[in-house]
C-alpha cells in the first residue's frame, strides 16, 4: 500500500487565516500579558506563525506534550501528559494552541488540567476543527482557523507516524492499494 497526500488547504490560505486569528487575539489581549501554550508536536508551526503576527499582546510561550494517537490515524481515549508546563499559569491569561480538535477528548483533558492551576483566563485556539467527530463537548474553541471534513490530515505540523509535518500545506492522507 502506498500513501498519497491530496492538498486540502494551501500555504497561502493557512497564512491568511493565521493573520486573521492573530488580529482577533490582538483585539482581545491588547496591552496585556498572554501565555500561549502549545500542544506538541503538531501545534508548533501554527503557534510560531501566530505568535510572530501578534503585535499588541506581550507573549510568553510554553509547551505540553500530550499523547492520544500514537502511530494510528484514530484518536484513542487513552490520554497521557508526557510533558507538563515549565511554569505555572496561575493568574495568567492563557491561550491553549491546538493543531486539530477531533473527538475533543484530549482538549477536554488538557483544559481541565490547566483550570486546576487557576489561570486568570483560558481560551482555546485551534487551527483545524472536525466537529463531525466530536464526542466530548465540554470545551468550545474561541478561535478556529478552519472547519474540515472527517478525513485524516497531515502537513503544517500535523503528522502520520511522525512524517509529513514539514509540508507547507495541509492535505488529506490517502492510502492506495497497489495492484501487482
Amino acid at each position: 500500500m502506498t500513501e498519497r497526500v491530496r492538498p486540502l488547504l494551501s500555504e497561502e490560505d493557512i497564512m491568511a487565516r493565521v493573520g486573521e486569528l492573530a488580529e482577533a487575539v490582538d483585539a482581545d489581549y491588547a496591552g496585556r500579558n498572554l501565555t500561549l501554550i502549545c500542544l506538541l508536536k503538531g501545534g508548533v508551526i501554527f503557534m510560531c506563525d501566530l505568535a510572530k503576527r501578534l503585535k499588541k499582546a506581550v507573549v510568553e510561550l510554553d509547551f505540553m506534550d500530550v499523547s492520544s494517537y500514537g502511530d494510528s490515524t484514530v484518536s484513542s481515549s487513552n490520554i497521557r501528559i508526557d510533558k507538563d508546563l515549565e511554569h505555572s499559569v496561575e493568574g495568567r491569561n492563557v491561550i491553549l494552541i491546538e493543531d486539530i480538535i477531533d473527538t475533543g477528548r484530549t482538549l477536554s483533558h488538557v483544559v481541565k488540567h490547566l483550570k486546576r492551576q487557576e489561570p486568570a483566563s483560558l481560551k482555546v485556539c485551534t487551527l483545524l476543527d472536525k466537529p463531525s467527530r466530536r464526542v466530548d463537548f465540554d470545551v468550545t474553541p474561541e478561535y478556529v482557523g478552519f472547519e474540515i471534513p472527517d478525513e485524516f490530515v497531515v502537513g503544517y505540523g500535523l503528522d502520520y507516524a511522525q512524517r509529513y509535518r514539514n509540508l507547507p500545506f495541509i492535505g488529506v492522507l490517502e492510502f492506495i492499494e497497489e495492484n501487482i
